[in-house]
């Protein structure tokens, strides 16, 4: 019997028709190609000249070091280079360059794998925007950060550097989920933006939601398009590009919005200030999560775009074990149904809801089995690939898509098989220190815990945004189905340790270090973030007290300016020498320059 094929997203997305006013576009381009005008005025084309030759010269070197180094093995180390790749990834770094200088030797059998998910990845990529072709490109001229995502495939290198066998295997399989679902709401958002594909048509079947909330709710609406307003302008592309956010958090600070405000709220508001948002849907959700913070950005969105309507899904803070605040989400949750249902025409399906929370509560299942792998001797699939997945698949996909099942229920097959064979997730060395990762971590060193395996030997086995809500939704009893939404949207990520009580925050990172067995902590320390700061002292003293290893690493979550990459690294480094006192892994990483390489 022929397996059926899945249609997702709805067939008439695609179908719906533009409606591009091609004068606002000529006036667009005239004003871009002005811009690209004075640029080519201003710039020093004997510096670009010196610039390109330099680089050709510094290329000739750094080929003629490499091959030097390789020539200087004896015959055993050379076939293991190019049987397992290679172990100084330092030297992919070059100071000044926006990309690394190559993509990493990984030995034949995983290159060879590598190459193909990148060839496959272009595929995707490229069949997805040749559904709608003109408005999706056209987004370069409108927004900056569209550009960014041209980017895609340096972000995916960089996330999975050092990785081989089954680890890589399976963050190249939950990478291609995430870049999938970006890649089509990209088209789907330039279908609609009233400057761009100005698609009526999609308009009136898409609602959008405040990049902090959680999508489950779009599972009740099979009719309708739900789209994260801010996720791919901002939010997401931040992680891609560590530069991307600076317009707009300079944008804001402008108007006079202090400095040491949350780099979320603030890029979000920034972006409206300078209109880099798409104008775009029936209605939109805001939200009081993570924080307050969100509550600003969500009076900039209202005064930016006064034809879209806004609904205020907002939870109780104190949630812990309230029973009375549960039954408020569930009536919030109610009547932001009831708000969707006025404005798009669309009627809530709970035969729908239910199928897909079934489906997320399966998903659910796949990710408490890695959990138990994890916290084993042998843990199988860690890093920045796999975290960034399940804050993804937690928050954005929740079941909704039928196609990221299948592709967990393979992953857990790679890492059940991969943990039976007592596999290392970086076989290249062995595992030196457990570790988990407490509090948000920066966006601009998304791949961090990557770095921190590759020079530290240090194994991030869990960080604190993966830990989330993990009780089965209900899937039969219309009124406890409510309230188990309410439960989840109270636990949405970053806010289930941020808020709701000192015992989320500091006794839940104790019980977290044992039942992982994983005595150091890489304490992030969101310099804007006010929730945690308040607890800093106590970590701090509680952890010492219990002869943990806390090593306090600032940032400035998506400003790179404020804490850099760099300095983010030395902090682990001195802690690594001086108290520790170990030797790094792979010392090519210990010092290298990548302060404007995305």
């Amino acid at each position: 019997m022929a397996k059926e094929k899945i249609q997702f997203p709805n067939p008439k997305f695609w179908k719906a028709k533009d409606n591009i006013n091609w004068k606002k576009q000529g006036e667009n381009l005239k004003e871009v190609l002005g811009i690209f005008g004075d640029m080519l005025k201003e710039t020093d084309w004997k510096d670009v000249g010196k610039g390109f030759v330099d680089g050709l010269k510094a290329d000739g070197e750094r080929v003629k070091g490499e091959y030097a180094d390789f020539m200087a093995l004896d015959n055993k180390e050379k076939w293991d280079r190019v049987v397992n790749g290679e172990r100084s990834l330092g030297r992919l770094y070059r100071k000044g360059a926006m990309a690394t200088v190559r993509r990493e030797w990984r030995g034949v059998k995983d290159t060879a794998y590598d190459f193909w998910e990148w060839a496959k990845m272009w595929g995707m990529l490229l069949g997805t925007f040749s559904k709608d072709l003109i408005p999706a490109m056209n987004s370069a001229l409108w927004y900056r950060w569209m550009i960014s995502y041209f980017c895609c495939h340096g972000f995916m290198d960089k996330n999975i550097m050092g990785l081989r066998g089954s680890n890589l295997r399976m963050s190249h399989e939950v990478t291609y989920q995430i870049f999938r679902y970006v890649a089509e709401n990209l088209v789907f958002l330039s279908k609609a933006d009233r400057k761009n594909g100005n698609s009526e048509e999609l308009n009136k079947m898409l609602f959008t939601f405040d990049e902090m909330t959680m999508g489950q709710i779009a599972a009740g609406f099979p009719d309708l398009l739900s789209i994260p307003h801010q996720l791919l302008p901002m939010f997401l592309v931040s992680e891609i590009d560590q530069l991307v956010c600076i317009p707009y958090i300079d944008a804001v600070e402008s108007y006079g919005l202090p400095s040491d405000t949350c780099p979320v709220p603030s890029s979000e508001c920034g972006a409206l200030v300078i209109n880099a948002l798409p104008d775009m849907g029936s209605c939109f959700i805001s939200s009081s999560m993570p924080c307050d913070g969100s509550t600003m950005a969500s009076s900039y969105f209202a005064r930016r775009f006064p034809n879209i309507p806004v609904f205020h899904l907002c939870f109780p803070v104190r949630y812990l074990d309230d029973e009375n605040t549960i039954q408020m989400g569930a009536e919030d949750i109610r009547a932001c149904i009831k708000f969707i249902e006025e404005k798009t025409g669309a009627k809530w399906n709970w035969e729908h809801y239910f199928e897909c929370m079934k489906r997320f509560n399966q998903e659910t299942d796949l990710e408490l089995q890695k959990w138990e792998i994890n916290k084993s001797a042998y843990p199988q699939f860690i890093g920045p690939s796999y975290e960034l997945f399940r804050k993804w698949n937690y928050e954005m996909d929740g079941g909704i898509d039928p196609r990221v099942l299948p592709s967990m229920q393979k992953v857990n097959k790679i890492l059940m098989k991969a943990y039976e064979n007592k596999e290392t997730a970086w076989p290249a060395r062995k595992m030196r220190y457990r570790g988990i990762v407490w509090s948000c971590p920066a966006h601009y060193y998304a791949n961090f815990s990557n770095w921190l395996a590759n020079c530290w030997g240090i194994d991030i086995l869990v960080e604190m945004e993966s830990l989330n809500f993990t009780k089965h939704l209900e899937t039969e009893d219309k009124e406890e189905a409510l309230r188990d939404l309410a439960r989840l949207y109270e636990r949405m990520v970053m806010r289930r340790h941020t808020n709701g009580g000192y015992q989320n925050v500091v006794d839940e990172c104790w019980r977290q270090v044992e039942a992982w067995n994983a005595p150091l902590v890489i304490m992030y320390q969101n310099v804007a973030c006010k929730n945690m700061a308040t607890v800093q002292g106590l970590l701090d003293e509680q952890g010492r007290q219990r002869g943990y290893d806390l090593i306090w690493v600032e940032h400035d979550l998506m400003d790179p300016r404020t804490v850099s990459r760099r300095t983010m690294r030395d902090k682990v480094n001195e802690y690594m020498r001086t108290v520790k006192q170990a030797e790094p892994v792979d010392p090519s990483l210990v010092e290298f320059e990548d302060e404007v390489c995305m």
